[in-house]
């Protein structure tokens, strides 16, 4: 069995699973508002800040932020094309499935009539 590493993860992957936290869903919903530092991000959390910023590292690797030092601080900021990309990936999937849905509804439909005509 071969094993893939993290890195080797295609990038929806990445922001899929980095999504799939709860912590990290905070994240980038406080950072869709606006930027912020890490001390802010961190401050509803009851973690500590070299667990957060692990959090952020999965957030930053998968590029669903971006980071850069001004000043003391680290400010985060959100990059929408990330969501974009993840947003088109499940639009399409859904697509495929509402058609599945409606072949399926319209089979249960005509089993019905048949039904009725007999």
């Amino acid at each position: 069995m071969l094993r893939r590493m993290p890195n080797s993860k295609r990038p929806i992957e990445r922001v899929f699973i980095a999504l799939s936290d709860p912590t990290r869903r905070a994240v980038v919903q406080k950072l869709s508002e606006r930027s912020a530092t890490v001390s802010q991000l961190a401050q509803p959390f009851d973690m500590a800040l070299p667990s957060f910023t692990q959090h952020l590292g999965v957030l930053e690797d998968a590029g669903l932020i971006v980071s850069q030092r001004q000043g003391r601080s680290r400010v985060c900021t959100l990059n929408p094309m990330a969501l974009k990309a993840a947003e088109d990936w499940m639009a399409s999937h859904r697509k495929q499935w509402e058609s599945r849905l409606d072949r399926f509804e319209s089979h249960l439909e005509k089993m019905k009539e048949e039904k009725s005509d007999d």
